[in-house]
């Protein structure tokens, strides 16, 4: 686990969110995020831009596992549960966007997916698949 949260201020540390206010909390339960702090914040270092806050999805879950990322399983050396749905979890902006073209995207969480993930995804795509909590 890479833990510098404290960089961010534990609140999204000013980030903004596709729809252009501040960056509001994916989900805290379990913990997610490139800095584990339940944000979908990035830097540099997030290589694979987890800025996607989505609702996961059984038919994601399934998708994502088949290629070779599996969140289904708990990996307690990681300090992760495994993911159900229903979860919050900060995807990689470009799995996202492998899972729309699948046709298996689970809807997101705009307030809360990070505006770097435009740099990638159209926002028509992601207000498309708006979670409706």
């Amino acid at each position: 686990m890479n833990d510098q949260s404290h960089r961010f201020g534990g609140n999204g540390g000013g980030a903004r969110n596709v729809l252009g206010g501040p960056l509001a909390l994916c989900c805290s339960a379990p913990r997610t995020g490139f800095y584990r702090d339940g944000y979908c914040n990035t830097s540099a270092e997030d290589v694979g831009t987890h800025v996607v806050c989505a609702v996961v999805t059984d038919a994601f879950l399934r998708f994502s596992q088949a290629r070779g990322n599996d969140l289904l399983t708990p990996r307690p050396e990681f300090d992760f549960p495994g993911l159900r749905e229903g979860d919050g979890w900060c995807l990689c902006a470009l799995r996202w966007r492998e899972a729309l073209e699948a046709g298996v995207a689970p809807p997101v969480r705009l307030e809360a997916t990070h505006a770097r993930a435009l740099d990638l995804i159209r926002l028509e795509d992601l207000e498309a698949h708006a979670a409706s909590d």
